[in-house]
Parts: C-alpha cells; structure tokens; sequence
C-alpha cells in the first residue's frame, strides 16, 4: 500500500492589503489575489496605473497586509518590466497558474520588520 501524501496547508487565494489614501490619508482595505517568489509577495494590478490602491502605494510605498491570522508591514514597488523582465514574467506566469490571469502592473510586497 503506497505511503499517503502529507497534507499541505491550503495558501490561501487572496491576501488583504491596506494602503493609505493619497488624498485623505486614511487607510484603505482592499481583497487582492497574490503568488509569493523568492520570500516576497506579488500583486497584479489589472487597470494597471488607473488602479487607486497603486495610485496610493506610489505615495506612500510602507503598507499593511493581512494574510490569513497574520497582519504585518510591508514595503510595496511597482516592478518596471523594462529593466527587470524576468521578475515580472515569473510573476506573471506564477499569478496565471495559480488563477488563470495574470496580466497587468506587477507590485512587489516586501515583508518588514514586525512591531512591538
């Protein structure tokens, strides 16, 4: 009789992002789909730069997220494709994996130190 697989914790398919307003300054919650690459978390905007949470994290890149029970802080950039186009394809190809769509403004979350 075969050995049964361990079981895999489920990742979860969305993550929440929180950015602050560009204009209001006040936060701004958003239910996102994501991969992660290399210890790192991936956004894909569709509207690319019309997007408002992109338009936001631009402003101000220190963000929060929310995945699953945990809630850190985080550092956002907009990936240019022209000078790093391996990040975003591998991006793009892992969100069209785990999704069936990945095309759009590739946004990188960069975990940062936990707070007291």
């Amino acid at each position: 009789m075969p050995a049964a697989k361990a079981a895999r914790p489920r990742e979860a398919q969305y993550l929440y992002l929180t950015t602050t307003g560009r204009r209001t300054g006040r936060p701004r919650e958003i239910e996102i789909w994501f991969t992660r690459h290399e210890g790192r978390l991936y956004l894909v905007a569709e509207h690319r730069e019309r997007t408002r949470w992109v338009q936001n994290l631009r402003a101000l890149s220190r963000v929060t997220v929310r995945l699953g029970k945990r809630t850190f802080p985080a550092r956002a950039r907009v990936i240019d494709a022209r000078p790093e186009p391996e990040l975003a394809r591998a991006v793009k190809a892992l969100s069209e994996k785990k999704y069936g769509w990945g095309d759009g403004l590739v946004v990188e979350l960069t975990p940062g130190e936990r707070r007291a």
